[in-house]
């Protein structure tokens, strides 16, 4: 596309936000007139043309190569003005079997590798920037003013009131990560918990944390949830679901009725699309997450009712995840000297431009997050939604060190 008519675009369609636009030759235009201010510096001769034919690809890809910048502003103000000006343009047909693909590689093998691609990077990375426990999954902010570590506890909290433990009960957490969730459950009355997930290095840290902790009613297990046998009181599942692949949401929820118990409750957590079923962004995709995809409540819906389970809550969490990206970008960028000499200038970019963007996502676009509560029979959640706000949660009078 031509400076011109990329000018011309601008021109038309920016009206939130003010945006200078910085071109190679020297010449500077700026559109909009009142609002957010941002700077996009473009460094390279081809980068306006490579955006404009797949801007859904070539903008994070062009970022990551140095190709443009943002002077002294935000990445995240120059994201802001960009998406909120701009309609989601649906993914360039040539995408779009490429797309197909990507999702019917998630069997069993394909999805070890998948995970195996983000979250066996060195556990030392994510501490710079996650909460205490870390937790790397939204989090649940009461206000505004709440901190992350605070935000990811009260997560935890309602979880668990969620999943109505009671003693003696048996847990599955599918997708456990460093096991955050696991030891918070832990602290529950005489509960049993297993956690599985992908990932060797989180399968590692998770047990040293489990033998530092002292805490024997939690053990972590390298295996898929297809592979998994047995029968459990509850099972739990945060941040996971993204990763099953759309050809396998039928699998999925068909394993949920195979491992629970007549008498049992599931809370699934997971990102999802309050609009129509769509692809996920091509960029995200190569670069984060390898076979991932988001899903809409109608695709969720017909699967756990393919899988005779009862939806007895589903919560929508809005808002929730852009505050949680927003807390891990400021403590990302905030250790960008001490990654850049670990990982490469490279590597920082491209984790910048996926945590910016995706926190832009969950405030402009319809990404949310979804809490399903799944029960093969009415009555064992109560008729109505008060449980979850009186306190009366089944917790132990013992106290657990402060993890990590």
């Amino acid at each position: 596309m031509p400076y011109k008519m990329f000018l011309k675009l601008l021109q038309e369609n920016v009206k939130q936000g003010v945006l200078n636009l910085h071109l190679p030759q020297g010449e500077s235009y700026r559109f909009g007139d009142q609002g957010l201010e941002a700077h996009w510096v473009i460094n390279g001769e081809q980068t306006i043309s490579r955006i404009a034919r797949d801007w859904e690809y070539q903008l994070g890809e062009t970022y990551i190569n140095g190709e443009w910048d943002v002077s002294d502003c935000e990445l995240r103000d120059l994201l802001y003005i960009l998406r909120s000006n701009f309609a989601e343009y649906s993914i360039s047909k040539w995408l779009r079997p490429m797309a197909k693909i990507a999702h019917e590689w998630n069997k069993v093998s394909r999805s070890y590798n998948n995970v195996s691609q983000h979250y066996d990077l060195d556990a030392s990375f994510f501490k710079l920037f996650l909460d205490k426990e870390m937790h790397y999954s939204c989090a649940y902010f009461p206000d505004r003013f709440t901190s992350l570590e605070q935000a990811q506890a009260e997560k935890c909290r309602l979880i668990a009131r969620k999943l109505i433990l009671k003693p003696g009960q048996k847990i599955l957490d599918i997708g456990c990560g460093w096991g955050s969730l696991a030891f918070n459950l832990a602290k529950y009355e005489d509960i049993e918990i297993v956690g599985i997930t992908l990932s060797k290095e989180q399968l590692v840290v998770a047990q040293q944390r489990a033998k530092e902790l002292g805490i024997k009613n939690v053990q972590f297990k390298l295996q898929d949830y297809r592979e998994h046998g047995g029968e459990y009181d509850r099972i739990v599942s945060v941040g996971m679901f993204e990763h099953v692949g759309k050809p396998y949401y039928h699998t999925y929820f068909e394993c949920i009725q195979d491992l629970l118990k007549n008498d049992g409750v599931a809370l699934i957590h997971t990102i999802g699309r309050s609009g129509p079923p769509g692809l996920t962004n091509p960029w995200i995709r190569q670069h984060i997450f390898p076979g991932g995809s988001v899903p809409s409540l109608s695709e969720m819906a017909k699967c756990v009712e393919d899988a005779n389970l009862i939806s007895t809550d589903i919560e929508v969490l809005r808002l929730h995840y852009a505050q949680t990206l927003r807390e891990w970008l400021k403590r990302f960028q905030q250790n960008r000297a001490e990654i850049k000499q670990k990982m490469g200038e490279k590597f920082y970019r491209m984790w910048e431009f996926y945590l910016t963007i995706c926190e832009v996502s969950f405030q402009f676009s319809d990404s949310v997050v979804y809490q399903l509560q799944l029960a093969k029979q009415h009555d064992v959640v109560p008729p109505t939604r008060d449980y979850l706000f009186t306190g009366e949660v089944n917790e132990a009078p013992i106290k657990i060190q402060k993890l990590m």
